[in-house]
């Protein structure tokens, strides 16, 4: 956790015709689990393949086929588990969810109602400088992945591709704590980048490697705070879903249209039915796909193919022994290794790849020269190219001796741009770049001198001038930069223009 200081954001309000009222939102998250293989089977979890072609036998549900549970899917879903700062339950079992869907071929989706591997937990969702959300976790546990019917394909059938069919997902249910649309998609987005970080889910959305259910209900102000003191459920609104959500800007498109409907009808006299809706995104509006489901319409019972699952703690200490440095910690590191600001760090730490190239770069250097020169030269051009931290034609090291040269002396800011196209576009050592083409910058006072004195000689009207408003002594700094083709270091220059000229 950050060692700082944060406020709450407020929650967001919603004007009305009659009243002002608060948004409510919990998120069920399903998180594809990064392994080779599915959860009770070996087939490859790989995208992209042929339709059907990573389908066995289990999968396709063919008469006498038990499913196996994947080690490896387990292991994912406890440090999942540890990084979200969760419960481990040592003991956990999974259960049939019985419901009928075409591209679900056992008739039934083997889940863990009743007694999920990871328990409560949290998450700290950064909304600005010194304002986050504590999000609480519920639970996760893990289930199959359905796989997908195509309908536009042909006019008169659809198809079914099994390929997804027994994926392991983690689904990350959250508390109601989330109060905006906005809180809500940096919820996902810190999830995100909590999994790409302990490798356990590429967070690619779309893949559908995550997506979320959105719950969201509507509540007049102060009934949220008489919730949070009682837990009596009934303060709030009555909830709705919004299904598959796979898009950060979808899930606040979704909340903002389902939240002024639902309050539409409440302002008219009527009541909210707790359903699944869809959002669409090219009508801007959800709309019904069903009744919303209680457990007892699944008819849930334990699976009687697999036995309930017991981890040993011993197992549980190794996997967390070796996690890696997590978001919040590693952005709390470089603020008080590198004196980064809160913007920065976050930032750099926002991908791992990005957070790893970054402390390459300012080791035994500069840390927010470093911090500036990633930021802004490297990262600004990456984006430009549309390329990502990985295909950088500048290496950590390329980039690092760019930032000695400048905070040696040995080349201006100005010179350093140009020599970081050159390397962009050709490579090369970029110390031995600054001496076969001349780039050292002029540090011999007397030659600056020089140049400053041909400057004066040569301009005695501006020179009046500028003895009268001294702000006009930066064109004299700039004729000289350029006489010395922006080799000069531009402090003496600044220095001596202002001697020269007794301001």
């Amino acid at each position: 956790m950050l060692d700082l200081t944060y406020t709450s954001p407020k929650p967001k309000v919603i004007a009305g015709a009659k009243y002002d009222w608060e948004l409510v939102i919990g998120l069920e998250v399903h998180a594809q689990v990064a392994t080779n293989a599915k959860l009770f089977s070996g087939a490859s979890t790989g995208f992209g393949a042929e339709p059907n072609s990573h389908v066995a036998f289990v999968d396709a549900g063919m008469p006498g086929m038990l499913p196996v549970i994947n080690e490896e899917c387990i292991a994912q879903a406890v440090r999942t588990g540890l990084g979200l700062k969760a419960a481990i339950n040592l003991r956990s079992a999974f259960d049939r969810k019985n419901y009928f869907y075409p591209d679900l071929p056992q008739g039934y989706q083997i889940s863990q109602l009743y007694h999920p591997i990871v328990g409560e937990g949290e998450v700290l969702v950064e909304m600005g400088a010194g304002v986050a959300r504590r999000v609480r976790i519920e639970r996760i546990h893990l289930e199959q992945d359905a796989g997908k019917s195509i309908h536009d394909m042909d006019p008169h059938m659809s198809f079914v591709d099994l390929n997804r069919t027994g994926v392991a997902l983690m689904e990350i249910v959250s508390r109601p704590d989330i109060r905006g649309p906005e809180e809500a998609a940096a919820y996902v987005g810190k999830l995100r980048q909590i999994m790409r970080y302990l490798g356990t889910c590429d967070g690619n959305m779309q893949n559908g490697n995550l997506r979320a259910d959105v719950n969201v209900s509507v509540c007049r102000p102060g009934a949220y705070e008489k919730f949070a003191e009682t837990g009596d459920f009934s303060y709030l609104g009555t909830r709705c879903e919004l299904k598959n959500m796979n898009s950060m800007r979808f899930i606040q498109q979704g909340i903002e249209y389902e939240a002024r409907r639902q309050i539409a009808i409440l302002e008219d006299g009527g009541t909210i039915d707790q359903e699944t809706r869809l959002y669409d995104p090219e009508k801007g509006e959800t709309r019904s796909m069903r009744s919303k489901e209680e457990a007892h319409d699944y008819r849930y019972f334990p699976d009687p193919d697999l036995l309930p699952l017991e981890i040993e703690q011993a197992w549980v200490d190794d996997i967390a022994a070796h996690l890696p440095e997590l978001p919040d910690a590693k952005k709390a590191r470089f603020m008080a290794d590198f004196g980064l600001t809160e913007y920065d760090a976050s930032v750099l730490t926002a991908e791992a790849e990005n957070a790893v190239y970054f402390e390459e770069v300012a080791q035994g250097r500069d840390g927010k020269l470093s911090a500036n020169w990633v930021i802004n030269e490297l990262f600004g051009r990456l984006k430009k190219d549309s390329r990502e931290i990985g295909d950088s034609p500048v290496s950590p090291a390329q980039l690092g001796g760019i930032v000695a040269l400048i905070a040696s002396g040995d080349i201006s800011g100005k010179i350093g741009k140009d020599l970081f196209e050159i390397i962009y576009t050709e490579g090369g050592d970029p110390a031995e770049i600054v001496e076969s083409r001349g780039m050292r910058q002029v540090t011999d006072f007397g030659a600056i001198e020089t140049a400053v004195d041909d400057v004066i000689a040569a301009n005695p009207a501006q020179v009046e001038k500028a003895k009268a408003n001294p702000k006009l002594a930066g064109w004299f700094v700039g004729q000289v930069m350029k006489s010395t083709g922006g080799k000069a270091n531009p402090a003496a220059v600044n220095d001596i223009v202002a001697k020269k000229l007794g301001l």
